[in-house]
């Protein structure tokens, strides 16, 4: 921890190993990281007081996974980020069925703490797609790079 800062709470929530009742974010980075995975993963009109806040990506779950479908996430993706992250640039977005591709891991968390999330069985799952988003933070004198992937 460098020299006590702290910039909030990871998410998703995990305990901490350091006597705080959640693990907290040390840099930037991993602010501007939860902050994204958190307005993804928040429905729209659930926020008191900021109804817009979220995104819609709940109601595409039985939708069919085809091109219109896809290129829907990415809109309401590239909106809710344009809104709420002023910091952070999309550089790109990658909508893709998700049983095709990689092999199922579950969630963990590798040797250098980085999050790994997979749905458990999901080349079974015919109605699943894997997004991958690729973005920059901005507000720093170097811009970093990182990306985001999550399973609808």
């Amino acid at each position: 921890m460098g020299q006590g800062t702290t910039y909030g709470i990871n998410f998703p929530f995990r305990d901490s190993y350091n006597g705080n009742y959640f693990d907290l974010s040390e840099n930037n980075d991993d602010e501007v990281r939860s902050a994204l995975i958190h307005l993804l993963l928040t429905r729209k009109g659930t926020r008191y007081y900021l109804p817009d806040f979220g995104t819609r990506l709940y109601e595409y779950i039985f939708e069919p996974m085809d091109g219109p479908t896809f290129s829907e996430i990415e809109s309401e993706i590239r909106d809710s980020v344009s809104e709420y992250l002023p910091n952070l640039t999309i550089t790109s977005i990658s909508v893709t069925d998700a049983s095709m591709g990689e092999e199922d891991k579950g969630t963990y968390i590798t040797e250098n703490d980085d999050r790994v999330f997979r749905v458990p069985n999901i080349s079974e799952k015919e109605h699943t797609a894997k997004v991958r988003i690729d973005y920059i933070i901005t507000d720093n004198t170097f811009n970093e790079s990182d990306f985001v992937i999550i399973n609808i």
